[in-house]
């Protein structure tokens, strides 16, 4: 906001000597004589510059302004501060209606992976659902090739397993009343245990979609928690 003390190029504290230097020294800058060929532009700057100093070389108009500008300016501010906490609000809003739609686009991903369903199929699906392409294609790259990872980390930990575990299973389930002893079970590989507790711990699809989705989130938008 331009003020008066602006127009002059001095400080609101400026002395009157100093006002009226100033006045001189842009009166000589912007007299229409010495703007030739702009004097319809210099005259308006001119006659700002005049009024200026008539103003603020007055001490009780000067006074009289500087009140009014102090008033003036407390209430831009306050008016500015609430324009900038509704932007602020409104920017919250978008992004937390952004992340619940990529939340939800991402579950859909996961669902019909878990389906067995290709990438292709998790691009197509979310397209179908207004998702924004380049979005659906980040989504149904991340989702299948996390499901093309689990997929092969089970295939490893089955062909890892002792051949025997099935055996021992089925023979359990057979003899349901006779309780392994622990030397059994301490005899058992701990491949053997070990799948037997990714069997028991795997995280169920909620959980799953939940992990993703904050990891994409956070990759593709950089948001933090």
């Amino acid at each position: 906001m331009a003020t008066l003390y602006a127009k002059l190029g001095v400080s609101q504290d400026a002395t009157l000597e100093e006002i009226k230097r100033a006045y001189r020294k842009a009166a000589m800058k912007w007299h229409p004589d010495r703007n030739a060929g702009h004097e319809d532009a210099a005259r308006a700057t001119f006659q700002e510059i005049k009024d200026a100093y008539a103003l603020l070389s007055d001490e009780n108009q000067r006074k009289v302004y500087d009140s009014v500008y102090e008033q003036e300016m407390r209430r831009w501010e306050a008016l500015h501060k609430r324009q900038q906490e509704k932007e602020a609000e409104r920017a919250r809003k978008a992004q937390a209606a952004a992340q619940a739609e990529y939340a939800q686009m991402v579950g859909v991903a996961m669902r019909f992976a878990d389906e067995g369903h290709n990438r292709d199929v998790l691009f197509g699906v979310l397209l179908g659902r207004n998702c924004n392409a380049d979005v659906a294609q980040r989504i149904a790259d991340s989702v299948w090739a996390l499901q093309e990872s689990r997929r092969a980390e089970h295939d490893e930990q089955t062909a890892n397993a002792d051949p025997t575990a099935d055996a021992d299973h089925s023979s359990n389930e057979a003899d349901a009343d006779i309780a392994p002893e622990p030397a059994e079970q301490a005899a058992r590989s701990p491949s053997q245990t070990q799948a037997a507790a990714a069997r028991h711990d795997k995280p169920s699809h909620e959980a799953r979609a939940g992990n993703l989705f904050d990891s994409l989130w956070q990759g593709f938008f950089g948001v933090r928690s």
